[in-house]
């Protein structure tokens, strides 16, 4: 493993912020299991869910830029406080609680999760100072979360199974509150330091780079939905879709296997052509799919190989923001990210199930390969935004700072 890997306080980083991360991967499904139980109607999970993804996609960047301003420690406590007394208050419900309630809190719940992954992000060329390594590390750190989106959701549900929806949703509750505050107990995260400078309302936004960056992992986040339905609908059933977990579970090892080979090549360099070539190898590798589904051994392995671009892809892009976000407003930076992934994920999601109820599965997994491509496209046109120097360009207000900001 990398040489970073071997500092004590990178790797307590790297675990606490995994365990973390490990519920927020779990807590769509888990209110969604939740709900379903109370209600006994999918439709009204379905609302629950959806509320949940919105508020977490308003949630994420308005959190991580009040890290900007104050630091991580007090924001990253309060918000995991928050997030687990309402997660705990939703688990309390009794079986028929009104359908706006488990929306409201469900809503509650996503404007209070904390944003650890930006935070771990933000907080990583701060500990490591060969550039590297910082590339390293992001291909790391892309490859583990793959894990909690791979063992979060199984885990959840079979919780669930054994003991209640009720109880999953508590027990995420704790892991989250308990996990968080152990990351922003670390010295590295408390010494974390905001850049205090004046700030425009558009925010890490007001970059033409990091907006370039927003829209790649929009189509990126495309592709991920669009993915996910065209694998169900490939080897599942409309009754019973648990036949895509392994399936799934496989791309998600592929992104773990790309993340850690990167790691050990020392990282890509972070640049606009860099992710324009990871990008097409992304697009290609899910094109490709619409070819593997006449057997099942082919389509797992064509899988494995689709997914081993997605944690590099991540990880270049990550590298780039750190330069190209508006001084003071990086940990937002990384949250819009975040939130360009999920919308995209979302619109995959909901574009696909269309696609097979109309014209079946491959289609829908052509959609994810056009959607790397348009994530291609967009970087290559868009690719002089990426430079550094553009930052500077575009910037509209001083740096000064701000006494008592």
């Amino acid at each position: 493993m990398t040489s970073f890997a071997a500092t004590p306080s990178v790797r307590r980083l790297f675990l606490s912020s995994t365990l973390a991360r490990l519920p927020l991967a779990t807590l769509g499904i888990g209110l969604l299991a939740h709900a379903a139980s109370l209600t006994g109607s999918f439709a009204s999970a379905g609302i629950v869910a959806g509320a949940y993804a919105v508020a977490l996609g308003i949630g994420g960047p308005l959190a991580a830029r009040l890290v900007d301003r104050r630091g991580q420690t007090a924001v990253l406590c309060a918000t995991s406080v928050a997030a687990a007394v309402l997660l705990v208050a939703d688990a309390a419900l009794p079986a028929g609680a009104p359908t706006a309630l488990l929306v409201g809190l469900a809503a509650a719940v996503g404007l209070a999760t904390p944003p650890v992954g930006s935070c771990m992000r933000a907080v990583l060329p701060s500990v490591i100072e060969d550039p590297a390594a910082v590339r390293s590390a992001f291909a790391v750190e892309a490859a583990v979360a793959e894990v909690t989106w791979v063992a979060g959701p199984p885990f959840t549900l079979g919780l669930a199974a054994l003991w209640s929806p009720a109880g999953a949703l508590a027990v995420s509750a704790v892991v989250m509150v308990a996990a968080t505050v152990a990351f922003a107990a670390e010295p590295a995260s408390r010494a974390w330091a905001p850049t205090v400078v004046t700030r425009g309302r558009s925010g890490a936004l007001a970059a033409p780079g990091l907006r370039t960056l927003v829209a790649v992992l929009l189509s990126v986040g495309v592709l991920f939905g669009a993915l996910e339905v065209a694998v169900t609908a490939t080897v599942g059933t409309p009754h019973d879709a648990s036949g895509a977990a392994p399936f799934l579970a496989l791309w998600g090892l592929g992104s773990l296997i790309g993340g850690v080979l990167l790691a050990r090549r020392g990282g890509a360099a972070a640049g606009g052509s860099a992710l324009v070539a990871m990008l097409a190898v992304l697009g290609t590798g899910h094109l490709l799919l619409v070819f593997a589904t006449g057997s099942p051994a082919t389509f797992a392995a064509m899988l494995v190989v689709a997914g081993a671009a997605i944690a590099p892809t991540l990880a270049i892009t990550f590298g780039m923001v750190d330069e190209l976000a508006p001084a003071g407003t990086v940990t937002e930076a990384f949250a819009w990210l975040a939130t360009a992934e999920s919308v995209g994920a979302a619109i995959g999601s909901a574009v696909a199930g269309g696609i097979v109820a109309d014209a079946g599965a491959v289609p829908a997994l052509a959609l994810a390969g056009v959607a790397g491509a348009a994530a291609m496209a967009i970087a290559l046109v868009r690719r002089p935004t990426l430079a550094p120097r553009a930052v500077a360009a575009a910037a509209v207000a001083p740096v000064c700072a701000v006494a008592g900001d």
